[in-house]
Protein backbone atom coordinates (compact mmCIF):
# COMPACT_ATOMS: atom_id res chain seq x y z
CA UNK A 1 0.00 0.00 0.00
CA UNK A 2 1.46 3.28 -0.81
CA UNK A 3 1.56 6.13 1.80
CA UNK A 4 0.61 9.16 0.72
CA UNK A 5 3.45 11.61 2.26
CA UNK A 6 0.58 13.29 4.22
CA UNK A 7 0.04 10.37 5.95
CA UNK A 8 3.85 9.56 6.80
CA UNK A 9 5.20 10.61 10.50
CA UNK A 10 7.90 9.50 12.90
CA UNK A 11 8.29 10.40 15.37
CA UNK A 12 10.22 10.29 18.82
CA UNK A 13 10.31 12.07 22.12
CA UNK A 14 12.32 14.52 20.94
CA UNK A 15 12.13 14.78 16.62
CA UNK A 16 9.79 14.53 14.23
CA UNK A 17 9.94 13.45 11.12
CA UNK A 18 7.86 14.12 8.24
CA UNK A 19 7.97 13.86 4.16
CA UNK A 20 9.98 17.26 2.79
CA UNK A 21 7.54 20.44 1.79
CA UNK A 22 7.58 23.45 0.20
CA UNK A 23 6.97 24.51 3.76
CA UNK A 24 10.78 22.94 4.35
CA UNK A 25 12.35 25.04 1.59
CA UNK A 26 13.32 28.43 3.61
CA UNK A 27 14.48 26.65 6.51
CA UNK A 28 16.96 24.17 4.62
CA UNK A 29 18.06 26.18 2.29
CA UNK A 30 19.03 29.03 4.90
CA UNK A 31 20.83 26.14 6.27
CA UNK A 32 22.80 24.91 3.30
CA UNK A 33 26.65 26.16 4.02
CA UNK A 34 29.92 25.22 2.36
CA UNK A 35 31.71 23.98 5.05
CA UNK A 36 27.86 21.58 5.83
CA UNK A 37 28.18 20.26 2.29
CA UNK A 38 31.85 19.44 2.24
CA UNK A 39 31.37 15.92 3.07
CA UNK A 40 28.28 15.37 0.97
CA UNK A 41 28.18 15.21 -3.14
CA UNK A 42 26.62 18.49 -3.85
CA UNK A 43 27.79 21.69 -3.63
CA UNK A 44 25.58 24.23 -1.89
CA UNK A 45 22.70 25.90 -4.54
CA UNK A 46 24.01 29.27 -5.75
CA UNK A 47 20.91 31.12 -5.03
CA UNK A 48 17.74 30.48 -3.50
CA UNK A 49 15.99 29.76 -7.32
CA UNK A 50 18.60 27.37 -8.01
CA UNK A 51 17.52 25.46 -4.54
CA UNK A 52 13.91 25.57 -5.74
CA UNK A 53 14.37 23.78 -8.82
CA UNK A 54 16.45 21.12 -6.83
CA UNK A 55 13.65 20.60 -3.68
CA UNK A 56 10.73 20.58 -6.71
CA UNK A 57 12.76 17.16 -8.42
CA UNK A 58 12.23 15.76 -4.90
CA UNK A 59 8.12 16.03 -4.94
CA UNK A 60 7.02 13.54 -7.28
CA UNK A 61 9.79 10.29 -6.54
CA UNK A 62 8.43 11.44 -2.59
CA UNK A 63 4.51 11.03 -4.03
CA UNK A 64 5.22 8.11 -5.76
CA UNK A 65 7.36 6.52 -2.75
CA UNK A 66 10.51 5.23 -4.96
CA UNK A 67 12.91 8.05 -2.70
CA UNK A 68 12.32 9.87 -0.22
CA UNK A 69 13.73 13.44 1.69
CA UNK A 70 12.63 14.02 4.90
CA UNK A 71 12.66 17.42 6.96
CA UNK A 72 13.90 16.83 10.46
CA UNK A 73 12.64 19.09 13.36
CA UNK A 74 12.58 19.54 16.82
CA UNK A 75 9.13 18.69 18.22
CA UNK A 76 9.09 20.93 21.38
CA UNK A 77 9.18 23.97 18.99
CA UNK A 78 8.98 22.59 15.14
CA UNK A 79 12.53 24.18 15.07
CA UNK A 80 14.23 22.77 12.05
CA UNK A 81 17.30 20.47 12.31
CA UNK A 82 17.90 19.27 8.98
CA UNK A 83 17.09 16.71 6.13
CA UNK A 84 16.99 12.76 6.22
CA UNK A 85 16.96 10.67 2.73
CA UNK A 86 15.79 7.00 2.01
CA UNK A 87 16.72 7.12 -1.37
CA UNK A 88 16.62 4.22 -4.34
CA UNK A 89 13.48 2.67 -2.25
CA UNK A 90 12.57 0.48 -4.51
CA UNK A 91 16.15 -1.64 -5.08
CA UNK A 92 17.58 -4.46 -2.64
CA UNK A 93 19.11 -1.97 -0.20
CA UNK A 94 18.17 1.62 -0.63
CA UNK A 95 20.42 4.39 0.27
CA UNK A 96 20.20 6.28 3.75
CA UNK A 97 21.37 9.86 4.21
CA UNK A 98 21.32 12.46 6.53
CA UNK A 99 22.59 16.13 7.63
CA UNK A 100 22.36 18.36 10.30
CA UNK A 101 22.56 21.99 10.18
CA UNK A 102 25.82 22.76 11.97
CA UNK A 103 24.74 24.90 15.02
CA UNK A 104 22.54 21.37 15.89
CA UNK A 105 25.62 19.43 15.35
CA UNK A 106 26.78 16.76 18.67
CA UNK A 107 23.16 16.74 20.16
CA UNK A 108 22.40 12.90 18.66
CA UNK A 109 20.15 14.00 16.14
CA UNK A 110 21.67 12.63 13.53
CA UNK A 111 22.15 9.04 14.44
CA UNK A 112 18.21 9.56 16.32
CA UNK A 113 16.76 10.56 12.84
CA UNK A 114 18.59 8.09 10.61
CA UNK A 115 17.90 5.04 13.24
CA UNK A 116 14.17 6.52 12.87
CA UNK A 117 13.60 6.24 9.28
CA UNK A 118 15.43 3.25 9.18
CA UNK A 119 12.97 1.84 11.69
CA UNK A 120 10.14 3.57 10.26
CA UNK A 121 11.45 1.77 6.36
CA UNK A 122 11.62 -1.68 8.24
CA UNK A 123 8.84 -1.98 9.57
CA UNK A 124 6.63 0.10 6.76
CA UNK A 125 8.44 -0.62 3.57
CA UNK A 126 10.42 -4.24 4.40
CA UNK A 127 13.34 -2.94 3.87
CA UNK A 128 16.02 -5.96 4.73
CA UNK A 129 18.79 -3.59 4.77
CA UNK A 130 20.20 -0.47 3.76
CA UNK A 131 23.49 0.98 1.83
CA UNK A 132 24.80 4.49 3.76
CA UNK A 133 27.89 6.14 2.25
CA UNK A 134 29.71 8.08 3.86
CA UNK A 135 33.18 10.57 3.39
CA UNK A 136 35.88 8.28 4.65
CA UNK A 137 37.03 11.04 7.20
CA UNK A 138 33.68 12.34 7.89
CA UNK A 139 33.87 10.76 11.70
CA UNK A 140 30.80 11.35 12.91
CA UNK A 141 28.57 9.88 9.96
CA UNK A 142 30.83 6.82 10.28
CA UNK A 143 29.68 6.46 13.74
CA UNK A 144 26.28 6.56 12.52
CA UNK A 145 26.44 3.52 10.44
CA UNK A 146 28.47 1.53 12.56
CA UNK A 147 26.04 2.21 15.75
CA UNK A 148 23.45 0.74 13.24
CA UNK A 149 25.57 -2.25 12.88
CA UNK A 150 26.89 -1.21 9.86
CA UNK A 151 29.86 -2.88 8.19
CA UNK A 152 32.11 -1.22 5.61
CA UNK A 153 31.22 -3.00 1.43
CA UNK A 154 32.63 -0.55 -0.77
CA UNK A 155 34.99 1.91 -1.33
CA UNK A 156 34.61 4.87 -3.63
CA UNK A 157 36.54 7.50 -5.16
CA UNK A 158 34.33 10.54 -5.57
CA UNK A 159 35.39 14.04 -6.61
CA UNK A 160 35.38 15.61 -3.94
CA UNK A 161 36.25 12.65 -1.61
CA UNK A 162 37.04 9.37 -0.66
CA UNK A 163 34.04 7.88 0.34
CA UNK A 164 33.51 4.02 2.10
CA UNK A 165 30.15 2.66 1.63
CA UNK A 166 28.05 0.33 4.76
CA UNK A 167 25.86 -1.92 4.59
CA UNK A 168 23.32 -1.45 7.63
CA UNK A 169 21.26 -4.75 8.53
CA UNK A 170 17.50 -4.08 9.05
CA UNK A 171 16.49 -2.00 12.15
CA UNK A 172 14.60 -4.02 14.96
CA UNK A 173 11.05 -2.17 14.86
CA UNK A 174 8.94 -2.60 18.41
CA UNK A 175 7.63 -5.92 18.02
CA UNK A 176 11.56 -6.92 17.25
CA UNK A 177 12.27 -5.75 20.72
Amino acid sequence: MLLRPTEIQIESTRLLIKPFSANDADATFSCITPSLTRYMAWEPPASRRDFDSVWRSWIPSIDDGSDYVFAIRQRTDGSFLGLAGLHRVRTESPELGIWIREDRHRNGFGREAVTLVARWATQTIGCASFTYPVAEENRASRRIAESLGGVIVESRAKPKYLSVVYRIPRQPVMSDV
